[in-house]
């Protein structure tokens, strides 16, 4: 007899059609904050100039100009046109979607240039509007031509990967996001939502070797339970758990050492393996062995209070001498964005992991 399709069914299995735009919208959700961070990242400075900020659409023409400039504005703005083209589905057809998305990422564009305006380290440009304009364009009609096959592609990827449970695509983006912290050499290893630097608080603590060497240990134990039990909720049941979540950190290790030994020096790669990271991928990884034995809702609950303790811990944890020495080595390059957008990520995880959690515990 047929019974009718479960109320805990995955969201991504129920039907293409419907279901397809929910990764695409992830990540276009991401890249726009990309695309923000990147276009008006330091964020610092702003200042009125007393002009209009839409002045910069009556310049004539830069009197020096290269095709590689032009090309990476364009390329800039094709994912996100490709991508929120997507977004849109075939509401309410599927060209009306693309034109939509043009004018969504040509619009876009236009707020960030006037925008710049306000601060001095930024110079607004009608040529990156047009180019960043057909860039979204491109994107849009790449989906109108092939999107709709390359997700459909995604989606039967996700059923053969992704744990049966909604929002399995948010929780996708939130492990791959957590793999790009790993690329700031000075933030501590695994360690997620310091907001001291974004709100300009000093440490409330002196550094001192063995207070430092707690909390170095904390946070690692807290954020590698955290961490793991999201990437085992989000691919529970399609891979075997413990092999998994080896592969997972030994990749987060392994992009911590080649980003410490391209962006700082190799004399750096492995600085991170301290005595308190040492012992706190034992404790965490013997802890997150024995939370897999525990029932779902527990392992949502523990992640939950690990991440909010972790958070607790890294804002509360002196400067470490190594990762003052690594940002200064940093900055020396040309690196400034990268690392602050790398630095926010990490900053923001663990209230976007938190929000995870609790959309995984309100579900029937």
């Amino acid at each position: 007899m047929h019974t009718g399709t479960p109320k805990t069914a995955p969201s991504h299995v129920d039907g293409d059609s419907a279901q397809l735009p929910l990764l695409p919208r992830y990540l276009a959700a991401a890249y726009l904050a990309l695309i923000v961070y990147a276009s008006l990242h330091p964020f610092s400075g702003w200042r009125a100039s007393g002009i209009s900020p839409f002045v910069f659409l009556e310049a004539a023409w830069p009197r020096y100009w290269t095709l590689f400039d032009l090309s990476i504005n364009v390329a800039a703005y094709v994912p996100f046109g490709f991508l929120l083209a997507q977004s849109f589905g075939d509401r309410p057809c599927r060209p009306c979607a693309a034109l939509l998305a043009f004018v969504s990422g040509a619009a876009l564009s236009f707020t960030i240039e006037s925008i710049q305006s306000y601060l001095p380290s930024r110079v607004p440009s009608n040529v990156n509007l047009l180019c960043n304009s057909l860039g979204a364009g491109l994107g849009a009609m790449v989906s109108l031509c092939c999107g709709q096959r390359f997700f459909a592609r995604v989606l039967r990827a996700q059923q053969r990967l992704l744990a049966p449970m909604p929002h399995a695509e948010y929780g996708v983006v939130l492990t791959g996001l957590w793999l790009l912290t790993q690329l700031s050499p000075e933030t501590l290893l695994f360690g997620a939502g310091d907001l001291r630097h974004i709100f300009d608080i000093p440490p409330a603590l002196r550094y001192d070797a063995p207070s430092f060497f707690a909390l170095e240990t904390g946070i690692i134990v807290c954020n590698t339970l955290a961490a793991g039990l999201i990437m085992n909720m989000v691919f529970a049941g399609r891979r075997p758990a413990p092999r998994a979540l080896a592969w997972f950190f030994a990749a987060a290790l392994l992009i911590r050492t080649l980003a410490a030994a391209v962006l700082v020096g190799p004399q750096s790669a492995l600085a991170w393996l301290t005595p308190g990271a040492g012992l706190g991928l034992l404790v965490g990884g013997a802890a997150l062995a024995l939370a897999l034995l525990l029932p779902a809702t527990l392992r949502i609950a523990l992640a939950g209070m690990a991440l909010m303790a972790g958070t607790v811990l890294v804002n509360l944890a002196p400067l470490n001498p190594y990762s003052v020495a690594a940002l200064a080595a940093w900055r020396q390059g040309h690196f400034l964005n990268f690392n602050g957008l790398t630095r926010l990520a990490a900053s923001f995880w663990p209230f976007l992991a938190l929000s995870y959690l609790i959309l995984l515990g309100r579900r029937p």
